[in-house]
């Protein structure tokens, strides 16, 4: 990816799917810690749609709440970013849900390359 300066704050790249500000000012563009925790939680969301399609699961809709905390003392850093899905469907099955949940964590390439740096905490529930 190339990343060119904006005249007034932030960059921007072009991507096939258009372009992408950048900016630690929210008022011009994505700021770097929510592109990191999107990646983060629709990488998983990714991973387990296709996990659950796997095991056969009747999955309508997967809706995901991520929310993140920072330590304001170290740089405002992420320490730990918290993912819910509310995964609806026809005939979901709970056990089969968790250890779906169980092979996301192990193959979502976002979560693997934060692991030991930042604490990633998933949950689901059915609606």
């Amino acid at each position: 990816m190339e990343f060119k300066m904006k005249p007034e704050v932030g960059f921007f790249t072009e991507t096939g799917f258009g372009r992408l500000d950048i900016a630690g000012d929210d008022h011009y563009g994505f700021r770097p810690f929510q592109l990191l925790v999107s990646s983060v939680a629709i990488c998983s969301g990714g991973v387990l749609r296709t996990v659950l399609e796997k095991m056969r699961m009747e999955i309508d809709d997967i809706h995901i709440q991520a929310d993140a905390e920072r330590i304001e003392e170290e740089a405002n850093r992420i320490s730990k970013i918290t993912i819910h899905f509310r995964i609806s469907g026809n005939n979901l099955d709970k056990r089969k849900i968790e250890k779906a949940m169980v092979l996301t964590r192990k193959n979502c390439s976002m979560v693997q390359s934060v692991a030991g740096s930042i604490e990633i905490e998933e949950t689901f529930e059915i609606v």
